[in-house]
């Protein structure tokens, strides 16, 4: 198997390149779809050969749906990716050694964080991502944050991994957490169905989490961020991972969701409408 291969980017000159020379021996038709990058992200894709299409950016769904709908394929499977993930050895043999045809239309890949220079390897590790499908039967959910692909067709699992590689400073990685929680409370507040990944306890990974999020988001605000940090830190080891892994479940976990929460109930108080977005 070759698939076509798609990455989006905006000012991603930091990570592009490395995620570009861990998939250079997967395919020869890769796809870097930017949304007005000012560094020099577009260079640097260019010069590894992607072909790099511009579109405005409104939301992660709608930016990853129209690449689905709009990038001249190559190959009958597409593998999308962030600007910022790069493709493990084994999951690269994994990958090449599939036969055209593997009897599904899908497959889920696990990823693992790398915070502060450090592989987290309890914190969020792995999680699950439909990234690798069959052109046609794969979208992605219609959400502003934290959205994941989905396939209509039968799906499976691979064995080896990928690594999302964060590379930005606290400072900008607050920044968008920030912003990002706006884009989390504007989903909590509007609650549409349209385009999501069903809530099914028995279903695949992610239709799992759905429902185990669905569980969270019925809980009370604020007990719940706590409740979160104290069963990824300490019941998930989430200490394990040092003192970046202290700060990693901290923010991530604690302070962002403790900021959902806060933005929600000012929402809620105010009667205002939900944040408006940045984008």
């Amino acid at each position: 198997m070759k698939p076509t291969i798609v990455i989006l980017t905006f000012n991603s000159g930091d990570s592009i390149a490395n995620t570009l020379a861990a998939i250079a021996s997967l395919s020869d038709d890769v796809h870097v779809v930017d949304s007005g990058s000012t560094d020099n992200t577009v260079e640097i894709a260019s010069a590894f050969g992607a072909n790099v299409q511009q579109h405005p950016f409104l939301n992660y769904g709608n930016q990853r749906n129209w690449a689905i709908d709009n990038i001249p394929a190559k190959y009958p499977w597409q593998l999308h990716l962030d600007a910022d993930e790069l493709v493990g050895d084994s999951l690269r043999t994994e990958i090449l050694a599939l036969p055209d045809d593997p009897g599904c239309d899908g497959f889920f890949l696990k990823r693992y964080l790398r915070f502060m220079n450090r592989t987290l390897k309890h914190n969020l590790a792995p999680t699950w991502h439909m990234r690798l499908f069959r052109a046609g039967k794969g979208r992605c959910e219609l959400r502003e944050y934290d959205q994941h692909f989905f396939c209509t067709g039968t799906t499976a699992r691979l064995h080896g991994s990928m690594l999302d590689d964060i590379r930005m400073s606290l400072s900008e990685w607050t920044y968008r957490h920030n912003r990002w929680s706006d884009a989390e409370v504007r989903e909590l507040l509007g609650r549409s169905l349209e385009g999501r990944v069903e809530s099914k306890l028995s279903g695949n990974v992610v239709q799992r989490k759905r429902y185990l999020r669905s569980q969270y988001d019925r809980a009370p605000l604020f007990l719940r961020a706590f409740a979160l940090f104290v069963y990824r830190y300490f019941f998930r080891l989430g200490f394990l991972d040092g003192i970046e892994g202290l700060i990693f479940c901290v923010l991530q976990t604690l302070w962002f969701r403790f900021l959902v929460d806060a933005k929600l109930l000012e929402a809620k108080r105010s009667n205002a409408p939900a944040p408006k977005s940045h984008a």
